[in-house]
């Protein structure tokens, strides 16, 4: 499992030129799922996730975490992290795991997250999404087991 996280001040999803997902400070997590994951792997990653300490404190420190700002999480599924562009140029996305395994996982995040942090907005899973951001820092981090 892969969680792209970016530190952003606002972020939105839109599907079909529909806004579907939409926050201001806190991070944007694209969410790549393979075949190997499990629940254990993602209770491992939220814990991280939430428990990250890369905003700034009052000195200007990355010392705090999502909960600790209060931030909100715009979660989205993007299969296209397991791209392995290795042979040729057109990616294999095989290690992708199957979208009905990754949908459950997804959404197995989206209730873990829930548990955890107040504002949770999502994509829409398998949709073609556009995503608008504006990065915080810039601050990316990559969480990966």
């Amino acid at each position: 499992m892969k969680f792209i996280i970016q530190r952003v001040s606002k972020a939105q999803v839109k599907v079909q030129d529909k806004t579907v997902g939409k926050i201001d400070k806190g991070f944007m997590v694209l969410i790549g799922i393979t075949h190997t994951d499990t629940k254990q792997i993602v209770d491992y990653l939220v814990n991280k996730l939430i428990s990250l300490r890369v905003f700034q404190d009052q000195k200007n420190k990355m010392n705090l975490s999502l909960k600790d700002i209060n931030g909100s999480l715009l979660l989205v599924s993007q299969f296209t992290l397991y791209a392995n562009c290795q042979s040729g140029n057109r990616p294999s996305f095989t290690e992708a795991a199957k979208p009905e395994i990754a949908n459950k996982l997804y959404e197995y995040i989206i209730e873990k997250c829930k548990q955890e942090v107040p504002d949770v907005q999502t994509g829409i899973f398998g949709a073609n999404m556009q995503i608008d951001l504006t990065n915080d820092g810039p601050v990316t981090i990559i969480l990966e087991k």
